[in-house]
C-alpha cells in the first residue's frame, strides 16, 4: 500500500570537467521551478555510459559523441591552451605555436579530449591518468600539459599559468541525450540552451490546448450574443417617419373633411319660405 505520494519528478543533467552549466541552470530554475534540476558531475570517459544508462536525461560532453544512439547539439568550440610554470619562457608572450614547445615534454593525459594527429614537444616516459595529475607534474616543473581552457581554469594553480596554442586541435562542447528518451523535459532544456523564449512557438505549449480551444469557442458564443442583442434592438425601434407617415395622413383626411369642399357636405340653396 502506497502510504504517502510520488517523488516529483526531477531532470538529471551531466557535465564533464570544465563546463560549467551555471547559467543554465539558473534559467531552468526561473521557468520549471516545480522541476528540480540535479547536477551529475562525470569524468569525460564515463559520460556516454550514464546517459545510456539513464543515470542522467542529458549531459554536457565533448565532441565526437560516441556512437550513434546519442543525439546531440553543438553548443561552442573552446581555445586551447597551454599550462606552463609563471617562470617560463612561454609566459613572456601571448600566444605560441605547437614548434615553440619542441624542446618540452609535453604531457599526455589518458583523458585528454584534444584529438591529435601528432602531438608537439617531446613525450614522456609515462601518461598521468587524468588532467589534474598532468597539471601537478606541471607545478612540479616535469613538463607542459596542452588543454582545452575550461580546464586551464579549472585546474588553475597560483605558481601557473597559460597561453594560446594557435596551431593545436580544439575541443567542441555539446548538449546530448539517447535519441530514444527525448522527453518533454528534454525537449525543455534543448530550448533553453539554444536561447528560446518561454513564450517561443518551437518550445511547448504553455496553454493546453482544449483550453485554448474552450477561450475561442466563450469569445464566439459572446460575439454572436452581442450581435443578436444590437440586431434585436434594432426591431424595436420604430423606423424613421413610418408612424408620421399615417399621421399625417389622416391629419390630411381631417383637413379634407374640414374645409367645407362640395365633397362629403351638404348642399347649399336658397332658404325656404314659410306658407
Amino acid at each position: 500500500m502506497v502510504t504517502g505520494s510520488e517523488a516529483p519528478p526531477s531532470f538529471r543533467l551531466a557535465y564533464v570537467p570544465g563546463v560549467t552549466p551555471s547559467k543554465w541552470v539558473r534559467i531552468w530554475n526561473e521557468r520549471l521551478p516545480d522541476v528540480p534540476l540535479v547536477l551529475v558531475p562525470v569524468s569525460a570517459a564515463e559520460a556516454y555510459d550514464v546517459l545510456r544508462r539513464g543515470d542522467a536525461d542529458a549531459g554536457f560532453v565533448r565532441l565526437p559523441v560516441d556512437g550513434t544512439d546519442l543525439s546531440a547539439i553543438p553548443l561552442y568550440t573552446e581555445t586551447t591552451v597551454v599550462v606552463v610554470p609563471k617562470d617560463h619562457i612561454v609566459a613572456a608572450v601571448e600566444q605560441v605555436s605547437g614548434e615553440d614547445l619542441a624542446d618540452d615534454i609535453v604531457l599526455h593525459p589518458l583523458d585528454d579530449p584534444l584529438d591529435w594527429e601528432r602531438m608537439p614537444g617531446r613525450p614522456a616516459l609515462e601518461r598521468p591518468a587524468v588532467t589534474a595529475d598532468a597539471v601537478e607534474l606541471v607545478a612540479a616543473g616535469i613538463g607542459v600539459v596542452i588543454v582545452p581552457q575550461s580546464l586551464a581554469r579549472l585546474h588553475h594553480r597560483k605558481d601557473l599559468t597559460y597561453r594560446t596554442v594557435t596551431d593545436a586541435p580544439e575541443s567542441r562542447v555539446a548538449l546530448a541525450w539517447p535519441e530514444e528518451r527525448t522527453t518533454d523535459m528534454v525537449e525543455d532544456f534543448i530550448g533553453i540552451v539554444r536561447g528560446r523564449t518561454v513564450n517561443s512557438t518551437r518550445g511547448r505549449s504553455q496553454t493546453p490546448p482544449a483550453a485554448q480551444r474552450k477561450d475561442r469557442g466563450a469569445a464566439k458564443s459572446a460575439g454572436s450574443a452581442s450581435r443578436k442583442s444590437d440586431a434585436g434592438g434594432a426591431r424595436r425601434k420604430p423606423a424613421p417617419g413610418r408612424t408620421g407617415g399615417k399621421g399625417g395622413g389622416g391629419a390630411k383626411n381631417s383637413r379634407g373633411g374640414g374645409t367645407g369642399g362640395p365633397k362629403g357636405g351638404a348642399k347649399r340653396g336658397r332658404p325656404r319660405r314659410g306658407s
